[in-house]
């Protein structure tokens, strides 16, 4: 196998191109290369869209830098962490690259789809992936893996506003499962293999794969804490969700952690018991609140791993916001069952 294609951020080529170079297949959305130690990622936002979702996108900028979202594997039911999806979640494991393409129109005179390369990615070492609701081929709602891309450490990535997260086209709630614990913090690779293309387009340096190892444990915590205490709710017999809440004419989701069906609270869970974490929780749940069925009889709460001082309880009794946190014995604060 010769290789005889140059990954360069910004460069169209196509499917067949990219086969042909480094041995993958050319019709699937996750196409592994395991000789060239690759995995070739496929975007195209307009086949979500067909079928009635958006999760394909550059998301909002958060703490830790740029963000790409991409939806897994499987047209029809669940969608599950294995075969293709769990290439993306072994990647870094097997000491494969993860190069990401996103579509971009046919190539002139022909129907072949160009792929436009945006450059190489990793999976985010918080959370891999978000559990979502939307649509199936055959128009049966289903578990949805949307994929959490960062930029592999050293890449530019050569994406553009209209590689942006679309606006949801009507608010709409769905119901989904409650936060998970995140996977073990992984190593992240370096870039390699790949060469930067410096444009007057491309010429801030977006480093970011390198997210603190402090924050990791903190966010990692946050997903302890909700586990745990879905499953207090749980063993009290009370029914536990969350919800996926899309906004009209905005782009990505709001997800509250969790709530309890059986008493109508909503949790909004922080990994730190801070000032900081409960007035940010605090704004999170007034946002939350706004677009939750009986929303006028929802009680809201902040969900910690320990007790906050005396004056942040008061902020929160102030604010109508009961407070849950952690003990050594279980959970103690209000409301409980």
């Amino acid at each position: 196998m010769t290789t005889t294609v140059d990954l360069v951020p910004g460069m169209l080529t196509t499917r067949d191109d990219i086969a042909a170079a480094y041995g993958c297949g050319t019709f699937q959305g996750i196409e592994p290369a395991a000789k060239a130690g690759k995995v070739f990622v496929y975007s195209d936002p307009s086949a979500g869209e067909e079928y009635g979702y958006t999760f394909d996108g550059r998301a909002e900028d958060d703490e830790f830098g740029p963000l790409y979202l991409y939806t897994g594997a499987g047209a029809v039911g669940d969608q599950k962490p294995s075969g293709r999806n769990g290439s993306l979640l072994s990647h870094v494991e097997k000491k494969r690259e993860l190069h990401l393409f996103v579509a971009a129109g046919k190539v002139p005179g022909s129907g072949t789809m160009q792929q436009r390369y945006i450059g190489q990615m990793v999976l985010d070492p918080i959370k891999p992936y978000d559990v979502r609701r939307g649509p199936g081929q055959d128009g049966v709602m289903r578990d949805v893996l949307v994929f959490r891309f960062r930029p592999a450490e050293g890449t530019t990535p050569a994406w553009t506003d209209a590689d942006n997260l679309p606006a949801a086209a009507a608010t709409a709630i769905e119901v989904t499962e409650p936060a998970v614990v995140a996977p073990a913090p992984i190593t992240l690779p370096q870039q390699s293999g790949t060469k930067v293309k410096k444009t007057e387009q491309h010429t801030t340096p977006e480093t970011t794969a390198n997210i603190p190892a402090g924050q990791r444990k903190v966010l990692r915590r946050e997903g302890e804490l909700v586990t745990a205490f879905t499953a207090h709710l749980d063993a009290a017999g009370h029914e536990t969700n969350s919800f996926q809440i899309t906004i009209a004419g905005e782009p990505g989701a709001l997800i509250p952690d969790l709530y309890d069906a059986t008493d109508h609270v909503l949790y909004e869970a922080k990994g730190l018991t801070t000032r900081d974490n409960v007035r940010m929780a605090i704004g999170q749940l007034a946002d939350y609140r706004r677009h939750i069925h009986d929303r006028e009889t929802l009680r809201i709460a902040v969900l910690l791993p320990s007790a906050p001082t005396a004056d942040v309880q008061d902020l929160l009794t102030e604010e109508n916001v009961a407070l849950v946190y952690q003990t050594e014995d279980g959970f103690a604060g209000w409301p409980l069952p």
